[in-house]
């Protein structure tokens, strides 16, 4: 899976929108996913120079939004190549680790309930956590810093729970727990084991009533959202075809173990904004937990200046600006999410042509 990491580089669409101050609104109740939205001379430009990307092989699609209002909102190329069906604003894609930022909000969810507390050990959810595991806290998962490596397998192995739990458990861990930043999808994945242990029912099913129907995200989840199978991604890389994201291995509730809250989830462009509108209030999450999700916990490398919170990485941008991102993806999908909160600028870029990532073209 593309992970999250500490590139400290100018991104080309976002930094272009965040210098530029007089916006165009287009986004209203009455918006059509299906027809693009290309507001203002800025969003023409950028239009051009995704046409560009188009004629060259380009797939996908990208939203800008600044100051709540959407200025553009277009897909390119095919999301289907065979079934020819082009790319829109309602097709649904795999976000790959951007799933983070679900998983560390229901933590923070369950802890408002009073379920738990980020300052748990593991061991309290967990049974026969071994010794060198006992001191592991919650926040560590969240803060990639519990010593758990990248991952255990691959993303489609068939793993059940308490299989993925196990093995886990077993695993030998290359530090201290807390020592220091080591991105891991493994402790991602034992956070949504906790939900599901701590709330009683599937993490698809937690993060639908708590965060998705909050957010009136309708097309977000892993398996409970009444898709259109023929707004799905397929996902491409040269002439290989891969498929959509559904017709790879899954469980009846889901992705398998090591995929399962860390990566996986379908959205769509327009889903993806409205939550990044409910992140802005606190219908979802309260001030204090917010906080704690944005708070830059620690650094991911010595020097870089750039920081994880709980899902997301913080960091400064080059004009001193705070912003807020995470990338995501897999050898087909790529993603790119960024929130400039000092401008209120909001971009999400998405492909599914692995020769031709999106996050290819959101850097220096």
């Amino acid at each position: 899976m593309v992970m999250g990491s500490s590139r400290q580089t100018a991104h080309t669409v976002a930094v272009i929108f965040s210098l530029i101050a007089p916006m165009v609104s287009a986004f209203t109740g009455g918006f059509k996913p299906t027809e693009p939205v290309i507001a203002g001379e800025l969003a023409k430009s950028i239009e051009e120079y995704m046409e560009q990307l188009e004629s060259e092989g380009f797939s996908g699609a990208l939203m800008v939004a600044k100051d709540g209002d959407i200025i553009l909102a277009n897909g390119y190329g095919l999301a289907n190549r065979e079934a020819e069906i082009p790319f829109t604003g309602e097709t649904v894609f795999d976000i790959g680790s951007l799933t983070k930022q679900f998983t560390g909000a229901t933590i923070l969810k369950l802890e408002m309930m009073d379920k738990l507390s980020t300052d748990d050990s593991i061991a309290e959810y967990f049974d026969k956590v071994p010794a060198d595991k006992k001191d592991i806290l919650i926040h560590d998962l969240l803060t990639h810093s519990a010593g758990f490596p990248g991952a255990l397998g691959r993303d489609y192995d068939p793993l059940t729970r308490d299989e993925f739990i196990r093995k886990a458990m077993s695993l030998e861990l290359p530090r201290e727990p807390g020592d220091a930043y080591e991105y891991s999808n493994v402790g991602f994945s034992l956070l949504a084991a906790i939900v599901e242990i701590v709330s009683g029912i599937s993490y698809d099913e937690f993060t639908q009533e708590h965060l998705f129907e909050p957010a009136g995200m309708t097309q977000t989840g892993y398996v409970l959202p009444d898709w259109n199978p023929d707004t799905f991604a397929h996902g491409y890389r040269g002439d290989h075809h891969w498929g959509a994201p559904r017709d790879q291995k899954w469980a009846e509730d889901g992705p398998f173990w090591n995929l399962r809250g860390n990566g996986g989830t379908l959205s769509t462009i327009y889903d993806m904004y409205k939550w990044h509108i409910a992140l802005e209030g606190d219908d979802i999450l309260s001030d204090e937990a917010r906080a704690k999700y944005f708070t830059p916990h620690i650094e991911e490398e010595k020097g870089s200046g750039s920081y994880y919170g709980y899902g997301w990485v913080v960091a400064e941008s080059r004009r001193g600006t705070k912003v807020i991102w995470h990338n995501g993806g897999n050898p087909y999908f790529a993603n790119d999410c960024y929130r400039y909160v000092d401008d209120d600028v909001f971009v999400f870029f998405t492909s599914n042509n692995g020769e031709m990532p999106a996050i290819r073209y959101t850097e220096n």
